[in-house]
């Protein structure tokens, strides 16, 4: 299976991503929403490295011949729900976007005809 030198070196590294993300989460640079999408994704990393025999498992229930192609498979699938998820994240906030600066411009209005009529007022008792 994995050397158990490469293991100790997937671990680190994972445990580094963890710490990474948790950074970016303190510094907010990261949302606590987004964040634990990659919290799961380090999670399921962290599983994979430590108990290798699963994927094995995994890939043999879903009929996929060689250890590799499964995990191809699913790191392109996972990376696909990432994509997905932080589509629909930023469509989300472009139709917030979109809606703000329509009630912006709305508001913009609004204040633009009250100094027009509050003008218009004050020209008439000024005269």
């Amino acid at each position: 299976m994995i050397p158990s030198n490469l293991r100790v070196v997937l671990i680190v590294l994972v445990i580094s991503y963890f710490i990474v993300i948790l950074y970016f989460l303190k510094q907010k640079a990261l949302n606590l929403k987004y964040t634990l999408l990659w919290l799961v994704a380090g999670f399921v990393m962290g599983i994979l490295v430590v108990v290798p025999e699963l994927l094995t498992m995994i890939i043999r229930i879903f009929g996929i011949q060689d250890n590799m192609n499964g995990l191809f498979i699913f790191s392109i699938g996972f990376i696909i729900l990432i994509l997905l998820s932080l589509t629909s994240i930023a469509s989300r906030q472009n139709r917030k976007l979109r809606t703000l600066t329509q009630e912006l411009a709305i508001l913009d209005k609004r204040v633009r005809e009250l100094e027009r009529s509050s003008g218009k007022q004050e020209e008439r008792a000024g005269v």
